[in-house]
């Protein structure tokens, strides 16, 4: 049997991503919530669009 030292990087316990927990699962299956994070990431870019565009003027 290999120890963690022996194995290849892709083989080792801390190449593999942890397992979500169930409040992770819940919000990223939980529409309402979704929605909050769609409106808050858009409106996020059209601050930074807004920002961008401010000082253009033709």
């Amino acid at each position: 049997m290999s120890t963690n030292e022996t194995l290849p990087p892709h083989l080792r316990p801390w190449f593999y991503a942890t397992r979500p927990t169930w409040w992770t699962r819940f919000l990223r299956t939980f529409l309402p919530w979704q929605i909050v994070r769609f409106l808050v990431i858009n409106l996020k870019m059209l601050v930074l669009i807004r920002r961008s565009h401010r000082g253009l003027s033709h």
